[in-house]
């Protein structure tokens, strides 16, 4: 949008010093009607106005004379700096200079309210209540609550005045404790209470560590600087699944890290940039597809490269599972051993608010650096880069109309998914904003209101969701999007496989309205190669895949024979030619996938149902069934739980089955059930014995007495449910793992 659409737009001029005093002195002076009341001598008053003044005067200079810090010897050619910005639209007239002033009271005062983080994998927010006259806190963290000795870097860490701290670089499932010590410039005071938290206990999920630099620490509103950085983080960290950790360094100065001035920009952001080769970016990208909008997209690349080099951030090159560190220093400059995939600038310049609601007035921090974060992971058009002959990601899916691809700066461009049959959103296509962010309103309240417009209004706010446009480009680039329910996915069942009804047989449900993709395969000669070992294996897999009805609807001997045996999923291809897979989109329904081996030959083998997309629908109620020995040849059941805890039902049939005509069933079931480390969590000999009220609640209590059943909640990770016979009996049997709502 150009500055004469529309008065709502502030005037593009750069600002000088004497301007930022103008700008700013009214918010200090608003600062100390709020102290007039609290007992504070006039001369104090005067110097605190003054004070409030200089530091955003020399924080907003603080840029231009940073340090640089010492950098890698590597090369930087491999390298570029992408630069994104994010401008506003506004006829605030300087912004409401009182509500700013009150929020910079609030935070000194420690009445910023506290943000909400879950724990990670790898990390937790830490958090505590202000203390009177504190004007910063020391932080411990320990994982014995006597703190007889500290996590590395987390002895009386100096966090500065605010009341709460990601603590990072933790190891998983762990539990911490820590504490804080109030300051003030007389000395620090005595010990809070000890709290604790516990990390996530997962190997995926984005994890975010956020560093702040002195021009936020030293900023009077550092508290709520601070906790609106930690609120956007969280909501990143919840909406995706990446077993990856990304840096991030958070500046507010009117200048970019390397001293450049800021100017018209309410946001920017420096990110490093590795040139991939288009064969390296693509096969990842579809090894890395996940989704639903991963599909989807995917089938529209073409066959043909569109650009010999894709210009790739360096956090998403590592989300599609490329070997793209940080290459980013403090300073902006780039080179190997850089610790940041990005820095984010908020402009002091502008009337930014940090807490919510945000007044008509200002324009909201926590949107614009929502904004500059998107551009960190990785959005953003090839246009405005150093090497716009290339391009970026998001030019893979970018559309004029129906089947006609726009990467240029003329005409019209939309994000689509589906070749242009549905435009999701509409890309900005004017020099005066970043061609990477969405066209505008030219008015204010906008009614297209989204994070990465590239213009924005004062007293609006937005955030990246699921379903919004920056969310599903984030989940088509390289990013995985989690479901907002728990699901059970990726079911394995090893087992002797057997001839006649001693074949190994896995059933699944699909649960939901829409079809869902699967990848089921069947291994047997990869079980008997390091570092397995397993003897017996089954030297030839065949496979197969029956409806309701029992109708045949798929088979596979052997995988590379499919039709579409090049769509599977390079990392869940199986290892051996002899193996089977059958990539298949269901409907909802009941399925059983029938593993033999070829021409009745018999050993070890293991079935398989990955689920390839994650969307509305989901796996439940998935079961095995085969023929239970002894030694190693019982009944193995795997299943993971992702992304959030699940209720489940956990079941071992063997009398039950002589009703189906299965001639020799497993008289006794004994069932363990195991986590990731092997240890057992539960086991169960005949159900009754332990939770006969719980599992008779959910309705799905074994039939005989005799069999066995588990039932509880469990949290996202890898579980195995084991099935011997009692007294080593053997037998047909049946394992079933019921997802509980």
């Amino acid at each position: 949008m150009r500055a004469d659409q529309s008065k709502h737009i502030f005037r593009h001029t750069p600002l000088s010093k004497t301007s930022v005093l103008a700008w700013n002195l009214p918010r200090a002076l608003a600062l100390v009607s709020l102290l007039k009341g609290d007992g504070f001598p006039s001369w104090r008053l005067v110097v605190t106005a003054l004070s409030v003044c200089m530091t955003v005067l020399l924080l907003s200079e603080t840029g231009r004379a940073q340090n640089q810090q010492n950098r890698g010897s590597g090369p930087i050619s491999q390298f570029l700096v992408r630069t994104h910005s994010s401008k506003a639209t506004s006829d605030s007239g300087g912004g409401d200079t009182e509500a700013i002033a009150r929020e910079t009271a609030d935070a000194v005062a420690g009445k910023i309210e506290q943000p909400v983080m879950t724990p990670t994998r790898s990390s937790f927010l830490a958090k505590w209540q202000p203390v009177k006259g504190a004007t910063g806190y020391r932080l411990d963290v320990s994982t014995t609550p006597s703190f007889d000795h500290y996590v590395n870097n987390y002895r009386d860490v100096d966090v500065g005045n605010v009341t709460g701290h990601i603590v990072s670089g933790l190891g998983r499932g762990t539990r911490y404790y820590y504490r804080v010590r109030p300051y003030t410039s007389s000395g620090a005071g005595s010990n809070s209470e000890v709290t604790s938290e516990t990390t996530a206990n997962v190997s995926s999920g984005l994890v975010i560590i956020p560093t702040f630099d002195s021009t936020i620490t030293n900023d009077p509103r550092s508290n709520a600087i601070q906790a609106m950085i930690t609120n956007a983080i969280a909501k990143y960290q919840a909406l995706f699944a990446d077993p990856i950790t990304v840096s991030i360094r958070f500046r507010f100065s009117s200048v970019r890290p390397d001293g450049t001035p800021l100017n018209t920009l309410v946001g920017a952001s420096n990110s490093g940039i590795h040139q991939l080769d288009w064969d390296t970016y693509i096969s990842a990208l579809k090894a890395d597809g996940t989704t639903a909008n991963d599909m989807n997209a995917n089938a529209t690349l073409p066959n043909t490269a569109l650009s010999s080099i894709i210009l790739t951030n360096s956090a998403l090159g590592r989300a599609v599972g490329l070997n793209t560190p940080p290459v980013m220093f403090a300073d902006g400059s780039l080179g190997t051993g850089g610790p940041y995939d990005g820095i984010i600038t908020i402009n002091t310049l502008y009337p930014v608010q940090f807490t919510r609601p945000v007044s008509a007035g200002n324009l909201d921090g926590e949107m614009f650096t929502e904004h500059e974060i998107d551009e960190v992971l990785g959005t953003g058009s090839h246009i405005d880069t150093p090497a716009p002959q290339f391009l970026c990601p998001i030019d893979l899916f970018t559309w004029a109309s129906l089947n006609a691809r726009n990467t240029s700066s003329s005409g019209q461009r939309f994000f689509s998914i589906d070749q242009g049959f549905h435009l999701i959103v509409q890309f900005n296509q004017t020099p005066e904003g970043d061609f990477g962010d969405y066209d505008s309103d030219g008015f204010c309240p906008a009614n297209r209101l989204f994070v990465q417009n590239a213009f924005n209004c004062p007293g609006q706010a937005a955030d990246v969701t699921a379903s919004s446009p920056e969310g599903i480009s984030l989940d088509v680039m390289g990013y995985d999007l989690i479901p907002t329910n728990s699901v059970l996915g990726n079911i394995s069942t090893r087992l002797p496989v057997g001839t006649g009804e001693n074949v190994l047989i896995a059933g699944f449900k699909i649960m939901g309205s829409t079809a869902k993709q699967l990848l089921l395969r069947a291994l047997g000669p990869t079980l008997g190669q390091p570092p397995f070992n397993v003897p017996g294996a089954l030297g030839d897999t065949t496979l197969e895949l029956h409806d309701s009805t029992g109708a045949v609807i798929a088979t596979n001997d052997d995988w590379q024979q499919a039709s579409n045996a090049s769509s599977i999923p390079a990392n869940l291809r199986p290892p051996n030619h002899l193996e089977s897979a059958i990539l298949i989109t269901l409907n909802p329904g009941t399925y059983t996938a029938i593993l033999r081996g070829y021409q009745n030959s018999t050993g070890i083998a293991l079935v398989e149902v990955f689920d390839t997309s994650v969307g509305n629908t989901q796996l439940s109620n998935i079961s095995s069934r085969g023929f239970v020995q002894t030694g190693n040849n019982v009944m193995i059941a795997g299943v993971i739980v992702q992304f959030h805890n699940k209720g489940i039902l956990v079941r071992a049939l063997g009398p039950t089955l002589a009703g189906f005509g299965v001639a020799n069933p497993l008289p006794d079931p004994m069932l363990e059930l195991h986590d990731s480390n092997g240890a057992i969590i539960a086991s169960n000999d005949d159900w009754k014995e332990t939770q006969q009220s719980i599992i008779t609640v959910t309705g799905l209590a074994p039939p005989n007495d005799r069999e066995s059943a588990i039932a509880g909640t469990i949290a996202p990770g890898n579980y195995t449910a084991v099935v011997r016979g009692f007294n080593n009996a053997i037998g047909v049997a049946l394992v079933e793992v019921y997802a509980l709502n």
